[in-house]
């Protein structure tokens, strides 16, 4: 098949959280199963090599409205291999700056237009796919400009799939929109794209999109509910029979600690001699006491509400005090959060160290060096750090939600995976904290344990597949989807 994806994030060129991981690994392996694959994303500030890339398009005229100064692009183009190919939308007024999703007024216009254009790209070179895989609220639209202002191009008939990473981010953005991307005025009514006096872009994708994945099966059953469908779930359980979960997998090219040319030493499931030496490494390299007796917990996170962090925050001081555990955190996000961990770091230098932002090679070490990793997340659709930590030998102690308890089953005797909690409060994650004390202190169990996680298999492989059974599916029985497209 011909299956082209939009996305506002793809690794290694931009990334701001799993999306571009997920997006990454997924259009390799689709071209990996012989599929032609093309990726339209935007060409950000911050993407090394950019002005070297080949340009696909010189100059490209993209169908939106307003100043039609700021209405064109350049498309430039990098080969992933012979069956995938990434267009990168070039404006420097939209995409010159390094963020991948910065606070700006016309936020809206910006995720619209490299949408459209990728579409429009796809018009100008005739090449015209099978498929068309949205990611998350930015690309939320294509489906809905497809069934109505693209109906009658050579696009129109091509069915969409739309992946939900994250429900809590929907792009709620002005009125102003639909005529920017001239889509129907009688699409603002409740019913379609009006959300609390703005047009929703993730519920326009939910509502016109032929079919719907999330990124694990748990999460798709959680976004039905008040609680995890943040105003959402009455029109995502309007698209139920068309809803499915995904689990993300690994992409073990990047994650192998077999492989990794990052950490100090490479290790197995049946040589787990060399984890020792990148728990050692770890400590030297952050300034931690190479003779805490306790475990390493590690944390490599966005400093946000949804990741239970500011929970960690509080359960956290009274292990260190007691030197019951060392800890190390790589990540950025509420500078009030960081400020905490900055605290905790100052007043326990022996055992806590922090960093804030992002490194490449530092998260490969975090991940072989730590003893557990810690998720507290009050909601996850996937993740992907408990999965690379499974693949790492370092237990993960993760929250009962999401993609976390879909993945990571609770320690008990000669069982489980890691350590599970259910509360999503400063006691629950204090208990978890200690039964990972407790598992460390039995050298057999815990390294039981270790060796089950390593066992585990989250490959892309298997997801790919799946993938492909849902764009047939589409293919085959494409339909009218909701009141809003009759």
């Amino acid at each position: 098949m011909r299956i082209l994806h939009l996305t506002p994030e793809i690794a290694p060129w931009s990334k701001a959280g799993g999306l571009g991981d997920a997006a990454a690994a997924l259009v390799k392996n689709l071209a990996l199963l012989g599929h032609e694959i093309r990726v339209g994303t935007p060409l950000y500030g911050g993407i090394p090599g950019r002005d070297k890339m080949e340009i696909a398009i010189p100059s490209l005229q993209v169908g939106v409205h307003g100043d039609p100064r700021a209405a064109a692009c350049r498309v430039r183009q990098h080969e992933l291999g012979p069956k995938a190919k990434i267009w990168f939308i070039e404006h420097e007024y939209f995409y010159g700056a390094r963020e991948v999703y910065p606070p700006r007024e016309d936020a809206g216009e910006r995720a619209a237009f490299f949408a459209r254009a990728t579409l429009d790209a796809c018009l100008a070179t005739g090449w015209i796919p099978d498929v068309i895989h949205c990611h998350d609220w930015t690309v939320g639209l294509v489906p809905v400009l497809l069934k109505t202002t693209l109906k009658n191009s050579p696009l129109g008939q091509c069915p969409t799939v739309l992946t939900i990473h994250n429900l809590q981010h929907q792009g709620l953005q002005p009125q102003r929109l639909l005529s920017y991307l001239g889509l129907p005025e009688n699409l603002w009514n409740a019913q379609a794209l009006e959300c609390l006096g703005a047009v929703n872009f993730l519920k326009g994708g939910i509502l016109f999109a032929d079919r719907i994945i999330t990124v694990s099966p748990t999460y798709a059953q959680e976004i039905l509910t008040p609680e995890f469908g943040f105003g959402l779930d009455d029109v995502v359980r309007l698209r139920q029979q068309d809803l499915e979960g995904i689990l993300n997998g690994v992409d073990t090219e990047e994650w192998n600690p077999q492989t990794d040319p990052l950490i100090a030493e490479k290790f197995s499931k049946t040589k787990l001699q060399g984890k020792a030496a990148c728990k050692s490494a770890l400590q030297a390299k952050m300034k931690l006491d190479p003779k805490a007796k306790g475990p390493l917990v590690g944390v490599i996170s966005r400093l946000w509400e949804q990741k239970g962090l500011d929970l960690a925050a509080q359960a956290l001081p009274a292990l260190l005090r007691q030197r019951k555990i060392q800890f190390v955190l790589l990540g950025s996000g509420d500078p009030i959060l960081e400020q905490e961990f900055r605290k905790l770091a100052h007043d326990f230098p022996n055992d806590c160290a922090v960093q804030i932002g992002y490194n490449h090679e530092l998260s490969h070490q975090i991940e072989a060096g730590a003893d557990f990793f810690l998720m507290p997340s009050r909601f996850e659709p996937c993740g992907l750090n408990q999965l690379y930590s499974m693949a790492y030998g370092t237990v993960p102690i993760v929250r009962a939600t999401g993609g976390l308890a879909d993945t990571v089953s609770p320690w008990q005797k000669n069982q489980g995976t890691g350590i599970v909690f259910k509360d999503a409060d400063v006691g629950g994650i204090s208990w978890a904290l200690e039964r990972a004390v407790q598992l460390y202190q039995q050298s057999a169990e815990y390294q039981a344990v270790q060796k089950r996680g390593m066992a585990a298999q989250f490959d892309w492989v298997q997801a790919a597949q799946r993938h492909v059974v849902c764009y047939e599916l589409v293919k085959k029985q494409r339909q009218p989807t909701s009141s809003a497209t009759r």
